[in-house]
């Protein structure tokens, strides 16, 4: 318990961190201040890719080795990856209204995104209800598959590519963006502990003295 306590805790200020410093993000000449609500965004968005790569790759890796502490990663970034993806979905919809003073819930990204929060919710709650290792892994490694595909296909209306960011030229803005994801990023791996620690206290036949 008091592991779980001491992420509990991390994790809230960790995020409290990542939001003060938000906040001190530098302008930009068409956006100005508002920009800091986009690179909160991108920020929390990244996160949840990152988490869910995350959750496919350890997925594999416990098919492979039939290890079930693979699994069990699988199962804490899976939901690690979507608690900051329905988290990201507000911070859209804030970044619309803010700079572009009207929410464009029409955007393909933003409806694709809406779509795989449904889904992943559901089949986030089927995997904790049936809690089989193989089986988390089996379905976060497709789910990502499938979240990588569709969004390469879809259109960019308010998300240009290239990274409008990272192809600015501004090293001062590229800078404080890496640094507010490495930021979320620690948010990330404190609720990840959170969740494995769950994780391990409800896997089936759980053998307690090997995990002390």
């Amino acid at each position: 318990m008091p592991k779980l306590r001491s992420s509990l805790a991390g994790f809230f200020l960790t995020v409290l961190f990542v939001g003060l410093l938000a906040l001190l993000g530098p302008e930009e000449e068409s956006l100005g201040a508002n920009v800091r609500v986009v690179y909160l965004h991108g920020a929390w968005v990244l996160t949840a890719e990152i988490a869910l790569l995350g959750a496919a790759l350890s997925g594999v890796a416990g098919l492979i080795t039939r290890n079930e502490r693979f699994h069990d990663w699988s199962a804490a970034l899976g939901r690690t990856g979507l608690v900051f993806w329905l988290t990201y979905l507000p911070l859209s919809l804030w970044a619309m209204q803010s700079n572009w003073n009207g929410l464009f819930l029409a955007e393909p990204r933003f409806r694709l995104a809406l779509s795989f929060t449904v889904a992943g919710l559901l089949l986030q709650a089927g995997l904790w209800v049936f809690n089989t290792g193989w089986l988390t892994s089996s379905a976060n490694i497709l789910f990502f598959i499938v979240l990588k595909i569709v969004f390469s296909t879809a259109a960019n209306v308010m998300h240009p590519p290239p990274s409008p960011i990272f192809n600015s030229g501004n090293y001062a803005i590229i800078g404080f963006f890496l640094l507010l994801n490495v930021s979320a990023w620690v948010a990330a791996l404190f609720l990840t502990r959170l969740l494995m620690g769950i994780q391990q206290r409800t896997r089936p036949g759980r053998d307690r003295a090997a995990e002390s």
